[in-house]
């Protein structure tokens, strides 16, 4: 058995290595200029978090940014991609069709021209933001066939690699580059396979070529005019990190509308780095924001107790875990892919379907200053689990047989209808959005563990969280450093006028307080912050 001093060899070491990496991360950020506004979400002051309304409507989101998310702090919206996308009815209307472009023509399922441009406008003018699932690398599959089979209607050839609704033709495609026998991607450790051939056999775009780069900035600058305020990059460790350059630098400004004069577009750039292959998330911190997916994987093993992870580990969470610098990541628990194994995590991604431990999670990454935070919302679909795999894991939005969207209806209650989950609506998410608007800027301190599942911590002297994920209950008095008062839990109930509808919390005048947990809690946490007091 390793000694004392064997095991705070190995520590050192192993913080050493971190900071090494991180120290070289942040070298990189320097030379690149961190201060470029692509790493901005251009969100309204006070607003730190975006939800991403999957698959929903445009007519939906316009709605939902005027009644629930503008009045409860959200920043903004993330929507599925507004592009004209393949039509594919086996399996029926999947979701992955909207990763499947024919044309950047604006309709999709989600709705036409008009009805993007009406949500645009819309949300802007409550002051919540739009954010693009841009699909970019590649159009539809390579076995898609022929004909009008679109959103739009526009004729395509998938095997002459024609698309004159772009126009595309086999000059504007990797085929001729890629070195394997099948043209796809065959094997995950060689870069030049993974950026120049077929991601699941979806026809590769040829980014290297001007004309090529020229379209796709046409694309995202008529978003721009629109009055979008930024992009998630679907795929982008499929692209040559110059060849992004390339495009992004082609980008205009923000519309002067709603944005302040120079505002550039927010990038975020979907990358998944487990640590296990070449392709490094840090290549493309020269281009914008990266998505963390080491972030949802570890917290969900945590939060789950695998491998005898326990919360008391997460007192150095963020870059003391090998992640990129907080001013770099796009952090979320799940997204729409690793919440069905697909993607990075597998089995660890915590998920609606695991609603109590992941309201803890999101509870967790709201509170924790690390990153740029977004959360899901989510439809149910039959999962039918086969040996391990979900085989119904590619069903798309609810929808009427002729396989249009069914719309996003609000109950009483303020949950949604229709099979949508909308958890940006449970009431603990929803509050936690607040509590990150309110602690914004404000340090982590205050760290309290048990050496187990019992955790504790402060952001400076505007609100302070505990957790209690053990098997027995939880009675300790803590340091809260928040001003003397009586507080409102956000968790089990908020502050509604005068009166508080969960549990109250006393915090005394030398910022101590006394928290008590059962672990039977529907909800084993508590929050509390500077503007939920009585």
């Amino acid at each position: 058995m390793p000694s004392t001093s064997q095991k705070l060899q190995k520590s050192m070491r192993r913080a050493q290595a971190i900071t090494e990496r991180t120290m070289k991360a942040f070298l990189l950020l320097a030379a690149i200029g961190l201060c470029s506004a692509q790493y901005n979400p251009n969100t309204k002051p006070g607003k730190m978090s975006i939800v991403h309304l999957f698959e929903w409507r445009w007519a939906d989101i316009a709605l939902e940014c005027e009644q629930y998310l503008a009045p409860n702090g959200f920043g903004g919206v993330q929507i599925s991609p507004p592009n004209e996308n393949i039509v594919i009815t086996n399996p029926w209307r999947p979701w992955w069709e909207r990763y499947q472009p024919i044309s950047y023509n604006l309709c999709t399922r989600s709705g036409n021209y008009d009805e993007f441009k009406d949500m645009v406008t819309r949300c802007n003018n409550v002051g919540v933001h739009i954010y693009v699932d841009t699909v970019v690398n590649h159009m539809c599959g390579s076995g898609a066939g022929s004909g009008n089979s679109s959103t739009c209607g526009s004729y395509f050839n998938a095997e002459t690699r024609d698309f004159p609704a772009v126009p595309y033709s086999a000059w504007d495609f990797n085929d001729g580059k890629c070195k394997t026998g099948s043209g796809d991607i065959e094997n995950y450790h060689d870069v030049t396979q993974v950026r120049d051939c077929r991601l699941v056999s979806l026809l590769d775009l040829a980014l290297e070529k001007d004309y090529v780069r020229s379209k796709v900035a046409e694309y995202m600058n008529e978003l721009i005019d629109i009055g979008v305020a930024g992009f998630r990059i679907d795929a982008s460790k499929h692209m040559w990190p110059g060849d992004m350059t390339a495009f992004l630098d082609k980008l205009k400004n923000l519309t002067k509308t709603w944005f302040s004069n120079g505002s550039r577009p927010f990038i975020y750039q979907e990358v998944i780095d487990l640590g296990g292959e070449p392709i490094k998330s840090s290549e493309y911190f020269g281009t914008g924001r990266v998505t963390e997916f080491k972030y949802g994987a570890k917290l969900g093993t945590v939060i789950r107790k695998w491998n005898g992870e326990k919360m008391a580990y997460l007192k150095n969470w963020g870059e003391g875990w090998g992640f990129m610098p907080s001013d770099i990541a796009l952090v979320f628990v799940d997204n729409h892919d690793t919440q069905r194994g697909h993607g990075a995590g597998g089995a660890s991604v915590l998920t609606f379907w695991d609603s109590r431990l992941y309201k803890m999670a999101l509870g967790f990454m709201l509170a924790h200053p690390y990153g740029f935070t977004r959360v899901i919302s989510s439809y149910r679909w039959p999962r039918y689990f086969q040996n391990g795999k979900d085989i119904n894991d590619w069903v798309g939005p609810p929808s009427f047989e002729d396989g249009s969207t069914k719309p996003v209806t609000i109950n009483p209650d303020s949950t949604c209808g229709n099979d949508w989950v909308c958890e940006h609506r449970w009431h603990q998410i929803k509050n936690m959005v607040i509590f990150r608007n309110v602690v914004d800027g404000q340090p982590f301190s205050n760290w309290w563990d048990n050496d187990s599942n019992q955790v504790a911590f402060g952001r400076g002297n505007r609100g302070f969280i505990v957790f209690n994920n053990d098997d027995w209950s939880l009675n300790v008095n803590l340091q809260t450093g928040l001003p003397a008062g009586i507080y409102c839990d956000v968790i089990s109930g908020q502050k509604e006028g005068d009166r508080c509808t969960g549990i109250q919390v006393q915090v005394v005048g030398d910022g101590t307080a006394n928290f008590q947990i059962s672990n039977q809690a529907e909800d084993p946490f508590i929050a509390i912050h500077v503007d939920a007091t009585l």
